[in-house]
């Protein structure tokens, strides 16, 4: 199965420059089933790509041009939605807002040339909720040009599952109660579709770890036992080298990272990989487990850095300027308080109402006093429009009480300052996390026509209205 145990790949030769016709693939949305829950658990009912948990590792070469035809056999529409790739509007995979939606025994194909290598990933954007929380979602990597030199490419892809006392996974999707806090947030985490195992590595060896966090909702806040991995990339965009935060790694829904593990342990110990995000329910995620091997060598290597993509720089001087507020949830700073630790929250208030509303929902949350909710449909208007290719500086207020992952879809950003901080280590991203009262500043060059999303990628948050579209003409 693609999707099954620890992806390890051998670094690829790359040959030399062509012009290469498209690469043409099939994928399809279809029920399957999964070991989720572990063996003494029957299978689960799952909606996968290709019948695999996660779907299929897709494998592209930086600048070739693909082809993707994708089939639905569910019965309920589709699309997919290819994250952090910088592609033409109409190959975004938001329904009624860039194509029409897969219908059920129907196809549709996706034409576009990555320009960016690095770890990026495809999900559904239609009753995403749902579709997304029974399984539909897989890892997308573009290799650079050429390889990095790493003894092992090694790939995680985190999910969270709720799975009932059957070994099913549960019903409840849309609960307005969680929509209005932290989503949901499951009960079992999985790792590339199983109950994580020990992972084998060898003293000496360099891996790159590429991760990925699936998840509906959960949060994670990554420990490495005796371990000093770097940050070479983040959402697929190469970084300067740079050490864990704090000794944590936080990932949130939709985010990926590349880490550069050069694997110093001792021969025969185990260490162990931790999550500890939410107070009081931190758990062991996996171990590294080493070989009896002599080291594969004794001396540290210097640091990689991967190789630019080419992102067009923002003109900070020249920027247009926008800000963005998110407001609602529970405990909202407008309606009660509350205080955080460490992810949970306690403290007491009411929902807080919307100004605005657009779409077939419930809203919980807004964006500049109004709400979007759903999955993306026809007629969405947008909240401001983006001069083509000009520079924009927008400034992103979280004024809830809860955390909040932040989307563009089209486009990689700058990230440039964190409560009034800059932002170290040259840091891109397509997905900024903000924690409670946070304000991100971040800047892009508006150089792909059309209307894009941007919304939260706690999936309930996005579905209850934390949602908006930018218009760029």
């Amino acid at each position: 199965m693609a999707g099954a145990g620890l992806v390890l790949t051998a670094p690829l030769r790359s040959g030399p420059a062509r012009a290469a016709a498209p690469k043409e693939l099939r994928l399809a949305a279809e029920p399957a089933r999964a070991q989720l829950a572990g063996a003494d658990h029957p299978p689960t009912i799952v909606w996968a790509y290709d019948g695999s948990i996660p779907g299929p590792t897709l494998r592209l070469r930086q600048g070739e041009p693909v082809r993707f035809l994708v089939e639905n056999r569910l019965d309920q529409d589709t699309t997919v939605h290819w994250h952090g790739i910088r592609l033409p509007n109409a190959m975004d995979g938001v329904p009624g807002l860039t194509q029409p939606p897969i219908r059920p025994g129907e196809s549709f194909l996706y034409e576009f040339t990555p320009p960016d290598a690095g770890t990026f990933w495809y999900h559904p954007h239609a009753n995403s909720l749902e579709q997304l929380g029974r399984g539909l979602a897989g890892a997308l990597i573009v290799e650079e040009r050429e390889p990095a030199p790493v003894d092992r490419d090694v790939l995680w892809v985190l999910a969270d599952w709720r799975i009932d006392e059957q070994g099913q996974i549960a019903a409840g999707f849309g609960n307005m109660m969680e929509a209005g806090m932290s989503g949901r947030v499951g009960n079992t985490v999985t790792l590339n579709g199983t109950i994580p195992a020990d992972q084998p590595v060898r003293a000496g060896e360099r891996i790159r770890l590429r991760l990925l966090n699936s998840s509906l909702a959960r949060i994670m806040s990554l420990r490495f036992e005796g371990h000093d991995p770097l940050i070479i990339a983040r959402d697929g965009q190469p970084c300067d080298p740079h050490q864990l935060e704090d000794g944590r790694l936080l990932l949130g829904p939709a985010m990926r990272v590349d880490l550069l593990l050069d694997m110093q342990g001792e021969s025969g110990r185990r260490y162990r990989i931790t999550d500890d995000f939410y107070q009081g329910l931190g758990y062991e995620l996996s171990r590294f487990a080493y070989s009896d091997e002599p080291p594969l060598r004794t001396k540290t290597p210097e640091p990689i850095r991967l190789p630019p993509n080419p992102l067009p720089e923002p003109d900070l001087a020249a920027a247009e300027r926008r800000e963005l507020t998110l407001e609602g949830g529970m405990m909202s700073r407008m309606m009660g308080s509350g205080m955080m630790s460490g992810g949970m929250m306690q403290g007491g208030g009411m929902m807080h109402g919307m100004g605005g509303m657009s779409g077939m929902g419930q809203a919980v949350w807004s964006i500049n006093g109004t709400s979007m909710t759903g999955d993306g449909h026809a007629g969405m208007a947008p909240l401001f429009n983006l001069a083509r290719g000009k520079s924009h500086l927008v400034t992103i207020r979280n004024r809830t009480a809860w955390w909040h992952p932040i989307h563009l879809h089209g486009f990689s950003f700058r990230v440039l300052a964190r409560n009034g901080a800059a932002v170290p280590h040259n840091q891109w991203a397509d997905t900024v996390l903000l924690a409670p009262e946070d304000t991100v500043e971040i800047a892009f060059v508006a150089d792909s026509p059309g209307d894009w999303m941007l919304h939260c990628h706690v999936t309930d948050h996005q579905t209850a209205g934390l949602m908006t579209v930018l218009r760029v003409a």
